[in-house]
């Protein structure tokens, strides 16, 4: 099996779209990529593809996002979301791999913090923390232990206190 994690091209739409359907079981997450794309602040490097023989096989996005912070001052951070991999290839280390890459290409692009709201025992093992201890509050609602953070550069969160504030499109499906 050979893994390519790559930039996502215009070809790859419909494939990214039909991952992330089958990943989740229901369109909202192939239908908030679509809607993402169109937003001006969408960042082409950082929306990955894992390529399997030539196939998409898996697909993470990352997106900038800020915390509004108590001071009425912003933030910038970026947040995962949505990543996604084909039934049959989960539990083969294509998810961790394009986490790896995600995190190493927002480095580059200077990003100094990632969010990402997902499975409180899965992201730990990326070095993704808890928001609560730096005072962040997401605005879902969700359990505290699935809204996590990763410094990129340490301290990048402290002061951070505040509420993390997503695109509409994140609102919208």
């Amino acid at each position: 099996m050979f893994l390519k994690i790559r930039p996502e091209t215009p070809a790859d739409y419909p494939a990214i779209t039909q991952v992330n359907d089958l990943a989740f079981g229901q369109p909202s997450e192939g239908k908030l990529v679509e809607k993402l794309r169109k937003n001006p602040k969408f960042i082409p490097e950082l929306s990955l593809v894992a390529e399997i023989n030539g196939k998409i096989a898996g697909y993470i996005l990352f997106f900038p996002v800020v915390i509004k912070l108590e001071n009425r001052e912003e933030k910038e951070t970026i947040s995962l979301a949505p990543v996604a991999v084909l039934p049959e290839f989960q539990r083969k280390g294509i998810g961790s791999k394009l986490i790896q890459e995600g995190i190493e290409a927002c480095q580059h692009l200077g990003y100094d913090s990632i969010i990402v709201l997902g499975h409180s025992e899965y992201y730990p093992k990326f070095g993704f923390k808890q928001v609560n201890m730096w005072g962040i509050k997401d605005p879902f609602g969700a359990p505290a232990e699935a809204f996590m953070a990763l410094e990129l550069k340490e301290g990048a969160l402290e002061g951070a206190c505040g509420v993390v504030i997503y695109p509409d499109q994140f609102l919208e499906v």
